[in-house]
């Protein structure tokens, strides 16, 4: 396969490249106020204060990203806290591959929208694939980790890397400060307002928020995923073998934007299934491993592919320590059998080879807030609509392990309020991204990364809009926040 790209694109790329190392050499005033005064009294001790913010960000996958950048584009000091080195979380360390569509009209928000012109000056084409995928974009996560650098140099947004959130303090109904760990130590970081973008609700819990996890019915999570990526595939040769020879008609698509799948046990009876079948029957694969299988190409990498695979079982939980633990050498195990797997029997993989796994579990589901209203499996079917509306998607209930349900109409769509972001029992604290209030049933909706960017946009605005207007964030009422503002006005 080769990875086009225009002149025009060629020259963006250079440019964004040269600007991006003169970004790097900038001084740190150029960004937030870091290296605060002062302590902090912590459990009998006073821990150094690392940083004092406006609001700070706990995350750095799709709602925090989006929430810190919008906070910061409306003036405020915006701190993201994130735990690994790099943002963008699942779409990057975890190697989602690419973003699905939320099937909603006119569902793109400002950042989805600017993420998109960004993508495209560095030459990931997301425009080009069949309207009748599922995919509303496709990415690569090396660029889109430069991308996200990019972002918060340009609005001001700091961010700490390799940062993990220990604890909260609070005074009353007020969070004043959370703890981490950082490579120093024990720090404290204080803010006006808090973003939990976590997405297992991680700070909204320590503060006691109510919260629930599972499946209401069998307290099972959704199925997690270890993804990896093999490189050194021809393409073109799987793409004659799968869509041509074999007639897969899965999703139609075809090189640089490529996409084939199986999934045992359902109504529809794909392809592939016999391909994964026949390596239960020669003992190179387990029932487990032909479960699920799905794979995405890598737009400029060319000869690279993202497996959306292993589906680990369902008795590895993504809210259990030890059992997502032991999940991690389960998929390990896994992915090393599939990949051989396919280099032995499937046509143009004959030179692949096992090239990066993710760097973290793809979990659907594990914790949700109950904040002010809970969504509901009914929201989705009678296409509600909330004069407080942060976002709208029509992604089809996808609970793995549960319920699929069908899709909705053309051109039809739910909206998710802004009271399931925020919460009773904490005046400044907005929750974001897969972990809002809502059913089991009707996160399988909302999950996908297009939909929690807007909420989190929406999150940066309203914390904005609160600090410069003096109302806590659990008392917004996003409706009366001018138009102009909103990142989303209800029809």
């Amino acid at each position: 396969m080769q990875f086009k790209i225009s002149r025009r694109n060629f020259i963006k790329m250079a440019g964004a490249a040269t600007t991006g190392i003169v970004l790097s050499q900038l001084p740190n005033n150029t960004m937030g106020q870091a290296n605060a005064t002062g302590t902090c009294p912590y459990n009998g001790r006073e821990l150094p204060l690392l940083y004092d913010t406006d609001i700070c960000v706990l995350g750095g996958g799709p709602s925090g990203i989006a929430a810190a950048i919008s906070a910061g584009k409306n003036g405020m000091k915006t701190l993201i806290v994130e735990k690994g080195i790099t943002l963008g979380g699942l779409q990057t360390m975890g190697n989602v591959i690419p973003c699905m569509t939320t099937w909603a009209p006119d569902s793109d928000t400002s950042f989805v929208k600017d993420l998109k012109e960004r993508l495209g000056k560095y030459g990931i084409d997301y425009n080009d694939h069949n309207e009748k995928s599922e995919v509303g974009i496709w990415t690569n996560p090396e660029a889109l980790s430069l991308i996200y650098d990019e972002m918060c140099l340009d609005n001001h947004v700091d961010v700490l890397y390799n940062t993990i959130f220990v604890d909260v303090i609070k005074q009353n109904t007020t969070i004043t400060h959370i703890i981490v760990q950082t490579i120093d130590g024990l720090k404290a970081i204080a803010a006006q307002t808090f973003i939990d973008c976590s997405g297992d609700a991680i700070l909204a819990r320590t503060a006691g928020v109510p919260s629930e996890h599972g499946f209401e019915k069998t307290g099972n999570n959704q199925p997690m995923s270890f993804r990896f990526e093999m490189g050194g595939i021809d393409l073109d040769k799987v793409y004659q073998h799968v869509t041509v020879e074999l007639g897969d008609d899965f999703c139609p698509t075809k090189p640089p934007h490529y996409e084939f799948a199986e999934a045992r046990h359902r109504t529809k009876q794909y392809v592939l299934e016999k391909f994964m079948v026949d390596g239960i029957a020669s003992g190179e694969l387990t029932e487990e491993d032909a479960e699920y299988m799905q794979a995405f190409a890598i737009v400029g990498k060319p000869g690279t592919i993202s497996m959306n695979c292993p589906e680990l079982p369902l008795k590895f939980s993504a809210s259990e320590p030890l059992s997502y633990s032991r999940g991690v050498m389960a998929g390990r195990q896994m992915i090393h059998r599939i990949s051989q797997y396919f280099i032995k029997h499937m046509p143009g993989f004959e030179k692949a080879y096992l090239a990066k796994e993710a760097s973290m579990l793809g979990a659907r589901e594990s914790w949700r807030i109950k904040g002010k209203y809970y969504l509901i499996e009914d929201d989705y079917h009678n296409q509600s609509r909330f004069k407080d509306a942060v976002a709208r998607t029509a992604w089809f209930i996808d609970a793995h392990g549960e319920k699929v349900s069908e899709k909705l109409p053309k051109g039809a769509y739910y909206e998710i309020p802004y009271r399931s972001l925020i919460t009773k029992e904490i005046a400044n604290l907005i929750v974001a991204g897969r972990c809002i209030s809502a059913s089991f049933i009707l996160q399988a909706s909302m999950r996908i990364q297009l939909t929690c960017m807007s909420i989190g946009e929406a999150a940066g605005i309203a914390a904005a809009w609160g600090l410069k207007n003096k109302i806590s964030a659990n008392v917004i009422e996003w409706d009366k926040i001018p138009a102009n503002i909103r990142s989303y006005v209800s029809a």
